[in-house]
């Protein structure tokens, strides 16, 4: 639960994403951010009710685009409010609005980034294929605005409000 105030902070920040299952949508950010966000942010993901395992299809889309997956784990967010846990400074949630989101307690900066569950998709491999790919090319787009966010000498409101913004930057 511990949070970094960030004007005057210099990289890398903090990001948790947060979800119910993490198994999909806030891994796959996770990922995403470590690595096009390298040395300016350092992400983080878990879930209010993790699954327990990362599902194997966002595991697959991962490799496919040269992620390295040996350290990826479904966990909970419990690790983060441990003593040792990093201070965070944003904590992002991924889930649908039609889903129990978890909140995040504490001053960390925080936006709803919601979008559709991957992992809930039950029909034909092509469909639960084409599920993740748009989740991917969601967080792609997204996090690929909001690591060319100005992150210093914004203050903290105006920032709070271009890091929720950025999930309606299709």
């Amino acid at each position: 639960m511990p949070a970094r105030h960030l004007e005057n902070q210099k990289a890398p920040y903090n990001v948790l994403f947060l979800c119910t299952g993490n198994s999909a949508r806030s891994i796959m950010a996770e990922s995403i951010l470590n690595k096009i966000g390298k040395g300016r942010f350092q992400a983080f993901s878990a879930g209010s009710h993790p699954k327990g395992q990362v599902h194997p299809q966002a595991m697959t889309l991962l490799r496919q685009h040269g992620f390295d997956t040996g350290r990826l784990r479904s966990k909970s967010w419990s690790e983060f409010v441990d003593a040792g846990a990093p201070a965070l400074d944003f904590v992002i949630t991924v889930c649908e609005a039609n889903e129990i989101c978890p909140s995040w307690p504490g001053q960390p900066m925080s936006a709803r980034w919601g979008m559709p569950d991957p992992a809930m998709v039950e029909s034909t491999p092509e469909d639960i294929a084409e599920a993740f790919g748009e989740a991917y090319r969601l967080l792609t787009g997204r996090l690929s605005v909001f690591v060319n966010l100005n992150m210093t000498g914004l203050v903290r409101l105006a920032l709070q409000k271009q890091v929720q913004d950025t999930a309606d930057r299709e």
